[in-house]
């Protein structure tokens, strides 16, 4: 992530493997990651079984809330391509039983992966 994108609190994707050995206590038996991408201190990521939003609170981070989200909970997506003069794409994500979407900015490389990545959870 640039440091740019950091103080513009914009998400970017991560490897992996550093994702896996974070939420190894929080993902279930069987369940991988797929994806991560990370927004300052918080994270998305992308499993086999779910999104995870992963906000981390406090000066020190240390208390951190996780919000599981099944991909048969997703209604819909939205990404908003940034244009000529942005610099951050958006992402809006409507969940079943919520009346206002989980909105998200992304860095313009991470918009397409990010839609790709919920496409390939949510269209099997």
């Amino acid at each position: 992530m640039g440091l740019l994108d950091g103080l513009l609190g914009n998400a970017s994707e991560v490897d992996i493997t550093e994702v896996r050995e974070e939420l190894g206590p929080v993902l279930a038996d069987g369940e991988s990651v797929t994806k991560a991408y990370v927004l300052v201190r918080d994270m998305i990521v992308f499993t086999t079984a779910r999104m995870i939003m992963v906000d981390k609170q406090g000066i020190t981070g240390r208390k951190v809330e996780y919000h599981s989200i099944p991909y048969k909970s997703v209604t819909q997506f939205k990404v908003e391509t940034a244009g000529r003069f942005d610099m951050e794409s958006e992402l809006k994500i409507y969940i079943s039983g919520q009346s206002t979407p989980l909105e998200v900015n992304l860095t313009p490389e991470c918009a397409m992966g990010v839609q790709q990545a919920l496409a390939s959870n949510l269209f099997k």
